[in-house]
């Protein structure tokens, strides 16, 4: 009786160790795509971000899979984690040169950098990156919707640089380095002629010249 006893214990437990061991089932391509586009509607990102990995990566020959490498940088770009979304994004494109949403891909990258765009006073690394990305989009695709948007982003990105350029011309005029601010005022005048700047770097440049030749 003890014997039997035993071997049914015994039988019991490997029974048991294999079952834990067996994976869990994977769940269908329709299935990591629906609960995740419900976590992104939900604005659960981090969530949705797992759904999307596990569907990209379980079934990476599925036409669902570039449906989750998009939704995977959207994610990212809505928690805005910029460099995640913009790493993302590129993979994307890398991936799918041809694929149509590739306007829209470009724009949100030029998004990503503008939504990090810094006071004047700051740097403006990220000013140019969106100017010179949503250029891209511009030049790329001319006609379409996302190409509009980035039209009406440009502005900002070149106020912005100008601001920037502005903002160090006056620093070396108030320090009195005169050719130094000359240049910048001229920069702001070639370079950004029409983004409300203008006119003020024209006086400033005036009083440069002035001093010089004093």
């Amino acid at each position: 009786m003890k014997r039997i006893l035993t071997i049914a214990i015994i039988s019991l437990l490997v029974f048991s160790s294999c079952a834990w061991l067996e994976p869990k089932e994977e769940k269908s391509i329709q299935e990591l795509a629906s609960s995740g586009m419900n976590e992104f509607k939900k604005e659960n990102y981090k969530t949705a971000i797992e759904y999307f990995e596990k569907l990209r990566d379980w079934y990476p020959f599925s036409k669902y899979a570039i449906l989750a490498e998009l939704k995977i940088a959207d994610s990212y770009y809505k928690l805005q984690e910029y460099e995640e979304a913009i790493s993302a994004y590129d993979e994307f494109v890398n991936l799918h040169p041809r694929n149509e949403a590739i306007a829209y891909v470009i724009y949100q990258i030029g998004l990503c950098y503008f939504e990090q765009i810094d006071t004047v006073d700051r740097d403006q690394t990220t000013a140019q990156k969106a100017l010179d990305t949503f250029k891209k989009l511009i030049k790329q695709f001319p006609e379409n919707a996302y190409a509009n948007r980035a039209r009406v982003k440009l502005k900002k990105c070149l106020k912005s640089l100008a601001g920037h350029e502005f903002y160090v011309g006056f620093f070396y005029y108030k320090s009195k380095h005169y050719k130094a601010a000359l240049s910048r005022f001229e920069a702001v005048l070639t370079n950004y002629p029409d983004v409300g700047i203008h006119h003020k770097s024209l006086q400033y440049l005036a009083l440069c010249k002035k001093y010089i030749k004093e």
